[in-house]
């Protein structure tokens, strides 16, 4: 069991060293969906843009000189989720969220939702898109946190069992109240969970959250 404590959050754009890690969690998410295709998941042409969420865990002590020299080793880093969206027109459709299940229910679902708003709001998109099952209640959940409507219902959208699927839409990405909602969700978040880091973090600057908060 990991220490949640002393595990820094981290939202990145996705490389293809972590290939390997996005699909273990792809197969053990969404079993029944073809693996999606490295070139979608690099950007392809600019038409899609693919996060992970890492764990960033303290380094354990050096090795050989540098256990002597009592210097720590390089901090540990583990891919735990991921999320894809595509990007036409005005518009960000998020296609794909997971997080693996060990680390389920420790934030990094909400961090890639939060990271993916904010990065489709940077490249000048003016709403958000996602399907959703209609059973999935913890996900509708934290989709309504972040300002997610259910406009309508895909019927069947699932083929592994058929079921129907909620489309979700989150407006409003270009506006001035969007911004100032994102900046109280943020610092929600760092209260929750501490110290994080997003995509953009050579844009907006890395976030540092308040520990001992709610939760």
């Amino acid at each position: 069991m990991v220490d949640v404590d002393t595990v820094r959050r981290k939202v990145r754009l996705f490389v293809e060293e972590d290939l390997a890690a996005v699909r273990a969690i792809e197969r053990e998410a969404f079993p029944e969906q073809r693996p999606t295709p490295l070139y979608e998941m690099l950007g392809h042409g600019g038409l899609s843009r693919y996060l992970v969420a890492v764990a960033c865990r303290p380094p354990e002590g050096g090795r050989g000189l540098l256990r002597l020299l009592d210097r720590p080793g390089r901090p540990r880093e583990e891919v735990v989720g991921y999320l894809g969206m595509w990007l036409p027109a005005q518009e960000a459709h998020i296609v794909a969220v997971a997080v693996t299940k060990p680390w389920r229910g420790r934030g990094f679902g909400e961090l890639l939702i939060m990271c993916a708003l904010e990065l489709a709001a940077a490249l000048g998109k003016r709403e958000a898109v996602l399907e959703c099952r209609v059973s999935n209640a913890i996900a509708i959940a934290l989709y309504e946190k972040y300002g997610f409507q259910k406009v309508t219902v895909r019927p069947r959208y699932y083929s592994d069992n058929q079921e129907d699927a909620y489309v979700m839409v989150r407006e409003g990405l270009d506006s001035l109240d969007f911004q100032q909602f994102l900046e109280g969700m943020k610092a929600n978040y760092g209260r929750r969970w501490g110290l994080w880091e997003g995509p953009i973090a050579a844009e907006v600057g890395a976030h540092d959250g308040i520990k001992g908060g709610s939760g």
